[in-house]
């Protein structure tokens, strides 16, 4: 049997999407910075631990101003349990620069938003025909388009980006994806047809013990610092100055407190 054009794929996703897409807080809204607080907590988290925290935030500071006018610790309270609090902190950065001066031209200028967060708003809020690749998107790319990436059909740019992370998450997972379980990409997809889709999965490096971990040190004491206001430096002082030093606690006395 010949192979399926690359071209028949996008058409075919977009139905896929169309049909069986997740209905996401995030995905009914086209505000830049609804987008950007979405992106920022989805790096590195699960979707279905990001959805409460969005609809919290969002409640909470609706505009970039609203977050912008709010003390940090507020912001960090929040955030408490979605990990890594410093993203927390640029993202308030982020939406004070958006409050004071409005959008960059280039978005990669705000805190704490690399090429990734900067393609995503420009798909997610923009619709442009912008392809946000992380590592889903990556192995997609690397498994089903090896040649590239063959055109986002006018006016699509939005589902397009959508129905790539959605493959990802479902389908062409890192480990034991679906190929012959229902996947919508499955037919003509090389990395399948040739037995070689771990072969062709993109490399991630190895992360680092958490257990244990000055990570995981800093977060219970924030999580402390949440719920108590105010924790003794001496209960873990080595996590205490790292959060002193990355500003995400202040410090009266012998306390840590929260930021203002």
């Amino acid at each position: 049997m010949p192979a399926t054009p690359p071209g028949d794929a996008v058409p075919r996703l977009l139905e896929w999407f169309a049909a069986e897409g997740a209905d996401l807080p995030w995905r009914r809204t086209r505000d830049r910075y609804a987008v950007l607080v979405a992106e920022v907590q989805l790096q590195s988290t699960q979707v279905a631990r990001v959805i409460p925290y969005f609809e919290a935030w969002m409640e909470r500071w609706p505009t970039a101003r609203s977050l912008a006018d709010a003390p940090l610790g507020e912001v960090l309270t929040l955030w408490h349990g979605l990990g890594y609090p410093r993203r927390a902190r640029n993202l308030q950065a982020a939406a004070r620069v958006v409050a004071e001066h409005g959008w960059p031209e280039r978005l990669t200028d705000l805190p704490g938003v690399g090429p990734y967060t900067a393609a995503a708003i420009r798909c997610f809020a923009d619709g442009e025909a912008v392809i946000p690749v992380d590592t889903n998107v990556e192995r997609i790319l690397s498994r089903r388009f090896p040649e590239g990436w063959p055109g986002t059909p006018d006016g699509q740019g939005w589902a397009v980006g959508q129905a790539l992370m959605d493959l990802g998450r479902l389908w062409c997972t890192a480990r034991a994806p679906g190929c012959d379980g229902g996947c919508p990409l499955r037919e003509g997809c090389p990395a399948a047809d040739a037995g070689a889709v771990e072969e062709r999965t993109p490399r991630k490096r190895p992360q680092g013990r958490y257990e244990g971990s000055m990570r995981q040190r800093r977060g219970v004491l924030l999580g402390r610092l949440a719920q108590d206001r105010r924790v003794p430096v001496s209960v873990d002082p080595d996590a205490a100055e790292a959060l002193l030093a990355d500003g995400l606690a202040a410090r009266e006395g012998a306390d840590l407190v929260p930021v203002s």
